[in-house]
């Protein structure tokens, strides 16, 4: 099993890790549970979880662009909350409570001014980012992430690989009942799937699903071993309701080809452009 540094810092993390947001919510079953040893057996070393999951049954965290916002609307500056939490992680890693930490969902802005706080102070920087990243959601992966990987030496750990199940193609006829889009919470999911948006990422979808049977591997393969080609991922977390996901998402292709890579940005139609490709 791959292993990769998480950024440019020395912790080895495997390249597939599982998430536990839906692994540990309310759609785990007995049977996940029963076999929760079977992505470390497998050579998975990297558990993601937060007080938040799962109304509090799982463990670490990362600092969210939420509680950022929420502070910022209380009338603290964001500069002074970053500074705040650089501060209070550079203390937990003193204390041997942690070895690195990370950030989640913020802006590759806040994440160079936490970087430029801990330079100032003496203080440990971030060594990734947690972030949203699939066939339809690009950008900041694709484009700003590796600048700091560059720059600063930040990683990238993505989540949602496979855009809350939609590129599994379990939505292409509706909203099946036992779907997470039809659970009680999960209505903007429903709403997503049958905007006019959704509907045109599902005909993608479609086209995705015939190639991945050309390759020989499954849709949900194809779109986990395309997340990890980008520059800068470290770690793809999966997200995982039963055994039978956790078997097929764990079994990735051995590597993409340039060809394949070409095919499907040219399917989809939403390649993100450098800052570099732009002015030229």
């Amino acid at each position: 099993f791959l292993h990769r540094n998480l950024g440019k810092s020395g912790l080895r993390v495997s390249c597939l890790g599982l998430g536990t947001w839906v692994t540990f919510g309310s759609q785990i079953s007995d049977e996940v549970r029963a076999r929760l040893s079977l992505p470390y057996e497998n050579g998975v070393n990297l558990f993601d979880t937060a007080e938040v999951y799962a109304s509090g049954r799982s463990g670490c965290t990362f600092f969210s662009n939420h509680q950022l916002k929420s502070e910022t609307e209380r009338g603290l500056s964001r500069k002074h909350i970053i500074e705040e939490i650089v501060r209070a992680m550079t203390f937990v890693i003193n204390q041997g409570m942690a070895m690195y930490w990370g950030t989640s969902r913020w802006s590759a802005m806040e994440i160079m001014e936490a970087y430029s706080v801990a330079r100032q102070f003496n203080l440990i920087p971030p060594v990734c980012e947690q972030a949203e990243y699939h066939y339809f959601q690009r950008d900041k992966v694709e484009v700003q992430l590796p600048e700091l990987y560059h720059k600063i030496g930040v990683g990238a750990m993505t989540w949602s690989p496979l855009a809350c199940g939609l590129i599994t193609g379990k939505y292409s006829d509706g909203v099946p009942e036992c779907s997470r889009a039809a659970m009680k919470g999960y209505q903007w999911l429903k709403e997503r799937v049958n905007s006019e948006e959704g509907r045109r990422q599902l005909a993608k979808i479609k086209e995705l699903h015939l190639l991945a049977d050309r390759l020989g591997c499954t849709a949900a393969q194809l779109a986990i071993a395309w997340c990890l080609r980008s520059e800068g991922v470290s770690s793809v977390l999966l997200g995982v309701s039963n055994a039978d996901q956790l078997v097929e998402n764990l079994g990735i292709l051995s590597q993409m080809t340039p060809q394949t890579i070409t095919e499907i940005d040219a399917l989809l139609g939403n390649k993100p452009h450098s800052k570099k490709e732009s002015r030229a």
